[in-house]
């Protein structure tokens, strides 16, 4: 059972993962995008903490079937 568990915490953390925002795209390659202060809203926001909740459950079941 833990096995399985921890094979669906690792796919949502590469989903959680690839569902972030990353850079301006284009943008920033010409110049666009540059480094600003902002807050995370939303959608955002819930996906950042998931991957944070997603991690620290994905080390400890990787702890826990050590020690198993």
């Amino acid at each position: 059972m833990l096995t399985y568990t921890h094979i669906g915490i690792s796919l949502l953390l590469i989903i959680a993962i690839l569902l972030q925002q990353r850079g301006g795209g284009l943008s920033s390659t010409f110049g666009g995008g540059m480094m600003e202060y902002s807050t995370k809203r939303g959608a955002e926001k819930v996906i950042f903490y998931a991957t944070i909740v997603l991690a620290v459950l994905f080390l400890g079941i990787s702890m826990a079937r050590l020690l198993l």
